[in-house]
């Protein structure tokens, strides 16, 4: 589903150049549960975005779905984007002034998609992710946890290949991240999606069924636990 050949990406800052990816190679299959950490500065975030078509990578070749985005123009990595990837964020990034409903419904009104339709898959996905009975509350009348759901029902309702969380446990308590990743097991086996964690939460590693270490831009373990 994915592959990554000899990526690399350097960071400039003045004189100072940063090596942040150093020839990565990785296959991800369809299906996976995965995870990518290290310390800060490994690479992991760069990784994350690159694999997002957030950012480019200097040399190499990232491989989506049998296409290579590599290369591609703004306008067509957008597209590529809506598309094939969903997004979680540590900070939830919800519009405030949207309720729960509304941010997720947001997402296919934007691909003209009839609207009986887009209520029936957002009604459905919000009660799949514990949400039913909250639709109508803003962002900042429900709990982290409440928000992280929203997040991630805004990022699979455009049914896409692959979801990208970056640190997504960061602004939750233990318990409460335990749940969303156990949400996140459960959207992996019942749709099938890709998930994707770029994180340093020993629980998020744990919870991973394949865990790759980065170190100064080079993986450094690949380990498979499930």
């Amino acid at each position: 589903m994915i592959t990554i050949k000899h990526v690399s990406k350097d960071y400039h800052a003045g004189d100072t150049v940063v090596h942040a990816l150093r020839g990565v190679s990785l296959d991800i299959g369809r299906g996976e549960f995965f995870s990518i950490a290290g310390p800060s500065g490994s690479g992991k975030t760069t990784l994350l975005n690159l694999i997002g078509c957030i950012d480019d990578p200097d040399s190499g070749d990232i491989i989506i779905d049998g296409e290579s985005v590599s290369g591609k123009t703004k306008k067509d990595l957008a597209l590529f984007r809506r598309e094939k990837l969903g997004f979680v964020f540590q900070s939830f990034n919800l519009i405030p002034v949207l309720t729960a409903y509304e941010n997720v419904a947001f997402a296919l009104s934007l691909l003209n998609i009839d609207s009986r339709k887009i209520k029936e898959r957002t009604s459905a996905l919000l009660k799949e992710v514990g949400l039913e009975g909250m639709e109508n509350r803003l962002p900042s009348k429900l709990s982290g946890g409440q928000q992280q759901r929203v997040a991630i029902a805004r990022a699979l309702i455009k049914k896409p290949s692959i979801v990208l969380a970056d640190e997504p446990t960061a602004n939750l308590d233990s318990k409460t991240g335990a749940e969303v990743l156990k949400l996140m097991e459960d959207m992996n086996k019942k749709h099938g999606t890709i998930f994707i964690f770029s994180t340093h939460d020993p629980m998020v590693m744990e919870f991973a069924y394949r865990l790759i270490l980065l170190h100064d831009g080079e993986i450094t373990s690949d380990e498979r636990r499930k």
